[in-house]
């Protein structure tokens, strides 16, 4: 290997690039998707496609499950400057840590989710939200591709610390 290259692969000088391709991924997927439904669907479209599933067109000002969605618009800054300060410090984790795939992967999922929904803020005032799974009459607040890679990056993130207190390597981050 020459002097001052990376290694992609584990260790202490693992490259981070893999990781924010990853996130880059994500972004552009969820962009893409939420573009569709933009350009597809007016506020509160929806179309059927299974017993317990619809495609919907939501508008969600407020973060998780709605929260804060009442507010009087300060929310689209705070979660805003919520997402850039993660973004900041989930790259600062992937260059200390880009070695640990487990981790590296959960992390990268929730940096790629977390700038999709930060991209909305900014340009809409509003997260795009089209995913709408329902039973019975009762349905699961409409999410998209970022809350799902987020929500992914954070089962990921518990598996890896259980891995690791199951092995007895408890080491600080």
């Amino acid at each position: 290997m020459m002097a001052g290259s990376t290694t992609v692969g584990t260790g202490p000088r693992a490259a981070i690039w893999p990781w924010l391709l990853i996130a880059l991924f994500i972004i552009a997927a969820d962009q893409f998707t939420k573009a569709l439904i933009l350009g597809n669907y007016r506020y509160a479209d929806q179309t059927v496609v299974t017993s317990f599933f619809n495609i919907v067109r939501a508008h969600n000002t407020g973060a998780a499950f709605s929260f804060l969605a009442d507010a009087a618009g300060w929310q689209r800054w705070f979660f805003t400057g919520i997402g850039v300060a993660a973004a900041v410090f989930i790259t600062w984790m992937l260059k200390s840590h880009a070695g640990q795939t487990l981790f590296s992967l959960a992390m990268a999922l929730i940096l790629g989710g977390a700038i999709g929904n930060v991209i909305d803020r900014v340009m809409h005032g509003y997260v795009v939200d089209f995913l709408d799974f329902h039973w019975a009459g009762r349905h699961f607040p409409a999410f998209n591709l970022a809350d799902s890679a987020i929500t992914l990056g954070a089962i990921l993130l518990i598996l890896d610390e259980l891995r690791r207190v199951r092995s007895g390597s408890s080491s600080s981050r």
